[in-house]
């Protein structure tokens, strides 16, 4: 009984590093910069992106950095709740080629990038914006999604220093 256990053990330790390259307990960090008034295209890969990840199992986090963080901010020029994201559309032909890659059903697709972000906000996926952009760009903490978490650069440099894998747009 004593050698039965002592196989398991070792086929155990043998096959760990061939676990280890599934993406589980892994870190995948999308970096967020361009602006919607820039390049609208760059910006709204970011959700598919971080969603294939984590459907991957890794840990995402989305770091909303330089022009990218105007896509968080609320208002406009006539004010209002709501943000660049939450005015752009998902296109219906996007929604469904969602359905086809990930395997889920049409009605858990957001509908427009706002309700993307904060749906994977929901799903776990760590959102934070860059707070001396916003600064920079004039934008107020009490502007922003409220589902993203402003950050200084000290935590920052914490997210950038370490993810396994790296993306911006």
């Amino acid at each position: 009984m004593k050698h039965f256990f002592l196989a398991i053990a070792v086929i155990l330790i043998l096959t760990t590093p061939a676990l280890a390259g599934t993406g589980t307990g892994k870190t995948f960090l999308i970096h967020a910069k361009t602006s919607m008034s820039l390049d609208d295209a760059q910006i709204c890969a970011v959700p598919n992106v971080a969603w294939a990840a984590l459907e991957k199992g890794y840990k995402v986090m989305i770091l909303f950095d330089a022009s990218g963080v105007t896509a968080l901010k609320k208002g406009g020029m006539f004010g209002g709740d709501k943000t660049p994201l939450d005015k752009a559309d998902l296109p219906e032909r996007e929604r469904k080629s969602l359905v086809a890659q990930l395997g889920i059903p049409l009605s858990d697709v957001p509908h427009d990038y706002g309700e993307y972000v904060r749906f994977l906000g929901q799903k776990g996926i760590e959102l934070y914006a860059n707070r001396t952009m916003m600064l920079l760009y004039k934008i107020g903490e009490d502007e922003i999604e409220q589902a993203v978490t402003p950050i200084g650069l000290k935590e920052m440099v914490e997210l950038l220093e370490n993810p396994d894998v790296y993306v911006a747009y």
